[in-house]
């Protein structure tokens, strides 16, 4: 590991929770779900829906705060962190800020929930979470792995500590924040201060933040990414951001269920980090997505930011407090799991994207250079009406489909990627769950039945001995026909009314892939990407 990887290891993370528990006015170790849910009611942090779920609000934070996420440049960091990704603190100030984080929770009933994170005994890290909330204890309670629960626990898991004041507001000149609000992670010590805001999704993916700093270390590539198991054991991957359809297409009855959002490919197959899971519950429905559904119904169950009818009923169309409404559940109560939260080896890879321009095929093969093209790109598209200002579609490229928790160069996960893919002979397909027949607010979005064929024709090797047409600009294959799929879908310019239209939209399209793929700077290969001199000739 190297000389600093031991003083990671050997920090005394037990002195650090002891510190905060001599401070603390009472601290309740460990406490199981109904003693978080009745301690929750209790302080008035929520309500109970109509079926036990603990709904809550988290204030003025509905989503993380990216900008104000920072990491301690050190000797194990300075030379290895992408920076031009990442928000740099000084261990000074991460010190003083850690001090004054624990002294503000001095005298504050805390909760310490003793949790594990990596369902493969061998890549294990141990994370005690110290919060003065009930129900923020509930969330990662539900999210991460209980102790004797799924997975034997390692010899000696990586120790972690999580020190969570969301009341407790930084000082930009004694803390080298941005704001009052920060998010500050020190690699070499793997401690978490996480100030300022309630939003509870920055303590799961500070989780997976640190875990992407040091996995490739032990030869395991970190994805973001859920995950499902075929009938043979083998692993199916499915890559895509906020609204392509990852947790939905990945909830599948029939394929065992090995995680919904973080995961970690080793030489031995693929394991998840997480024992739960965070459902995006915006237009949620039941018979559509039952599995999750049902599971927002849970005893236990954390509802964030769910508007409530007046029965304490959920109203997931609406989304007047925002659209990343939650629901935070283990993962134990889906009908259909792996067990251990482990699989084999990847013989399917999927990039699901959501193309608001109505450009992209549904579906279409991608060779080995053009997956690592494609999940450095991490594209899909936002469509007008979702964001204050946003008129018409926007471009998104998210590195690796997760770049604020990817603290290393992409490319680092990019080479990991074409390695496993080598090894392995997975196929890679790129997934377009978005618009056809013209973009956003002309043509009309791919219907989840369709999606749902293609998809399994691809995971069940239907599609191995097709016949494909190579697409002039993007240069991947897309198959000519697929039984029960319109054969016009397959072929975006024939659903437009106008394909001049479509050319222009398509070549737009394709100049901000090249325009994104220049920040990773030469040591990315460019070459698999759109074809913009072969299509202007």
């Amino acid at each position: 590991m190297g000389a600093r990887a031991v003083e990671w290891v050997m920090f005394d993370h037990e002195s650090l929770r002891t510190s905060v528990a001599a401070r603390a006015g009472s601290m309740s170790h460990n406490a199981i779900a109904p003693v978080l849910v009745a301690r929750a009611m209790q302080g008035e942090e929520g309500v109970l829906t109509a079926d036990g779920a603990v709904s809550v609000r988290t204030g003025a934070f509905t989503g993380r705060s990216p900008k104000d996420k920072f990491i301690v440049r050190d000797a194990l960091t300075t030379n290895s962190v992408w920076w031009d990704n990442a928000g740099a603190m000084s261990p000074d100030h991460f010190d003083r800020l850690l001090a004054d984080a624990v002294d503000a929770m001095g005298g504050l009933g805390l909760y310490r929930q003793d949790l594990l994170a990596g369902a493969d005994p061998r890549h294990q890290y141990g994370v005690t979470v110290l919060t003065p909330s009930a129900w923020h204890a509930l969330f990662i309670r539900n999210l991460l792995i209980r102790p004797g629960e799924m997975v034997p626990q390692g010899e000696r898991p990586i120790p972690v500590t999580i020190v969570h004041a969301p009341s407790f507001q930084a000082d930009p000149a004694r803390h080298g924040s941005r704001s009052q609000t920060v998010i500050a992670l020190d690699m070499s010590r793997n401690i978490v201060v996480i100030a300022g805001t309630s939003y509870a999704g920055e303590i799961k993916k500070s989780v997976f933040s640190l875990f992407n700093f040091h996995a490739p270390r032990q030869g395991v590539l970190p994805m973001h990414c859920s995950a499902n198991l075929g009938p043979d054991g083998e692993a199916a991957l499915f890559f895509g951001l906020s609204g392509t359809g990852k947790t939905t297409l990945s909830n599948d009855p029939a394929r065992p269920l090995i995680g919904d959002d973080e995961h970690g490919w080793s030489e031995s197959g693929v394991f998840n980090l997480e024992g739960g899971c965070y459902a995006k519950t915006i237009k949620l429905s039941e018979t559509a997505e039952p599995e999750i559904f049902a599971a927002t119904r849970r005893f236990g169950t954390v509802l964030e930011n769910v508007v409530l009818d007046p029965a304490h009923v959920p109203e997931f169309d609406d989304v007047s407090l925002t659209e990343n409404t939650r629901a935070a559940y283990p993962i134990h109560v889906l009908p259909a799991i792996a067990k251990g939260s482990m699989g084999g080896t990847p013989k399917t890879v999927v990039f699901l994207t959501a193309d608001a321009f109505g450009v992209l095929p549904p579906i279409a093969r991608l060779t080995p250079d053009q997956a690592v093209y494609h999940f450095l790109s991490g594209y899909t598209a936002k469509v007008a009406g979702t964001e204050r200002g946003v008129t018409e579609p926007q471009a998104t490229f998210s590195a690796c489909f997760g770049a604020p928790f990817m603290p290393l160069h992409p490319t680092v996960y990019g080479d990991m990627l074409a390695e496993k893919l080598a090894s392995s002979g997975a196929s890679a397909w790129l997934i377009n769950t978005g618009w056809t027949g013209g973009g956003y607010g002309v043509g009309r979005r791919i219907d989840i039945a369709s999606t749902r064929r293609l998809l399994s024709a691809a995971l069940n090797g239907e599609l191995d001995d097709v016949a494909m047409r190579t697409d002039d600009l993007f240069g991947f294959e897309v198959p000519v026909a697929v039984a029960g799929i319109e054969a016009r879908l397959l072929t975006p310019r024939l659903t437009w009314a106008d394909g001049a239209a479509y050319d222009r939209q398509a070549l737009h399209l394709a100049g901000l892939f090249r325009a994104n793929f220049e920040k990773f700077g030469s040591g990315a290969n460019a070459a698999p990407g759109p074809r913009l001199a072969q299509a202007a000739a």
